[in-house]
């Protein structure tokens, strides 16, 4: 399994999101392959925020050597599946993707907890530490239910199919 993370410069949120759904998958036994990328360049080859990596850090999770990218429509064909942070990414990456765009394979992250309700993570960028530490509880919380639901799902698959 690929899997995406996006947000606006790939430099707070994103990086989080990668760093804790691939630790997650690691300690589930999980072959998973989970990466990032910004709609936008500004921050192109930059590590992740510096607040980013001290809350990750203070998790059990390194970030340090993740390097900011933007997202291409090439990344359809990569990824099995994107997850963008806010409504904002998703008309970006929809924009961005042109005739590649396949609306089942991206989702808002925050969906994963609140069905259907297309809720934001929040942009620490302007605020202090306490806002990393919130989007890292929102994420972490996420990546957890994602986990859950592909071990159902495969469980569900290999009962279904003793049968």
């Amino acid at each position: 399994m690929r899997i995406l993370m996006v947000c606006l410069g790939n430099i707070c949120r994103s990086p989080l999101a990668e760093g804790v759904l691939q630790h997650k998958a690691w300690k589930a036994g999980l072959q998973w392959s989970v990466e990032s990328a910004g709609t936008g360049a500004w921050h192109a080859g930059e590590p992740p925020h510096h607040l980013s990596i001290k809350v990750a850090k203070h998790n059990g999770v390194d970030i340090s050597k993740q390097r900011a990218r933007q997202f291409v429509k090439e990344d359809f064909l990569n990824y099995d599946f994107i997850y963008v942070m806010d409504s904002s990414n998703y008309i970006d990456v929809k924009q961005m993707s042109g005739k590649l765009w396949k609306e089942d394979k991206v989702d808002l992250l925050l969906n994963e907890l609140y069905p259907g309700e297309n809720r934001a993570v929040p942009d620490p960028w302007y605020g202090k530490e306490d806002g990393y530490h919130t989007v890292y509880e929102l994420i972490d919380k996420a990546c957890d239910k994602i986990i859950e639901k592909h071990i159902a799902e495969n469980t569900r698959y290999e009962v279904g199919s003793k049968k």
